[in-house]
Formats: structure tokens, sequence, C-alpha cells
């Protein structure tokens, strides 16, 4: 199939195409009058790319699960390397959620102390001389 053909199927651009090409992930065969040509093995090798992309990884990090469908293996993901990037990305995604929970956890102490200042201003201000209750959008109430 010829490089438009591959991209609709593939759901992606010719220029990205070219791209993959250019960084050696996907496979420069020609015609003899010059025009890009590629198979079905191509076509699974940018499925492998996508859907790896959309998990978060980096287009370098495809280039393992991308080398071990060439290799011949029927999942890009059965060999050493492809593993190797697997546990890596657990490992950055595992350091992610720990510092997420943290500013969770920071927001979290953050709205209660807003939440207890906002009742300690209500109770004042049904103390008589007490402050006047003030709109957060800036007006009084």
């Amino acid at each position: 199939m010829r490089i438009g053909e591959l991209a609709a199927r593939a759901g992606t651009t010719t220029r990205t195409l070219r791209y993959y090409e250019s960084r050696g992930l996907l496979p420069a065969r020609r015609t003899g009058n010059g025009h890009r040509t590629y198979d079905e093995r191509d076509l699974r090798l940018l499925r492998q790319i996508r859907t790896l992309r959309d998990f978060g990884f980096e287009l370098e990090e495809t280039r393992p699960f991308v080398e071990c469908l060439r290799a011949g293996h029927p999942q890009g993901d059965s060999c050493p390397a492809s593993l190797a990037v697997y546990r890596r990305k657990l490992d950055e995604l595992d350091a992610l959620i720990g510092e997420l929970q943290q500013v969770r956890a920071r927001v979290g102490d953050q709205l209660a102390r807003a939440e207890q200042a906002r009742e300690s201003l209500a109770v004042e201000a049904m103390v008589p001389g007490g402050p006047e209750p003030v709109c957060e959008l800036g007006g009084q109430q």
C-alpha cells in the first residue's frame, strides 16, 4: 500500500509516517519509481506505536516494541527490552501517583483550614459588633 492508504488505515498523517521513517521506526521501502510502499506488518507497527503513545509513552520508548515486532514476535511486548520499558514506565507512573497523592493531601489540608476559618468568621459575624460577612465575589452580603 502507498503512504496515503497506510496513513488512513492507521488513523494518522503522512507527515507522521515520514517522521517515523526518519526516526527509523518505520521501514523506508520504495518502489522502482520512488514511491514509498508498505504492508500489513507496517500497519501492525503503527498500531503498536499508537497504543503505546496513547498510554503516555514517549516515541523513543516505543522502539523496543517495534524491534520486537520486526523480530517476528506476534506481540511487540514479549521481548526483554519491551518488558524493561514497561517496568520503567510503571515505576515512573508510581512516582507520579505518589507525587499526586502528596499534592492531594496538601490541597485537602488547605481546604480543611479554609473551611475552619470560614466557620470561625461566620461565628464572629453573629456576635454583636463582629465583622460584617463579605461575599467571596467582592461585595458584602
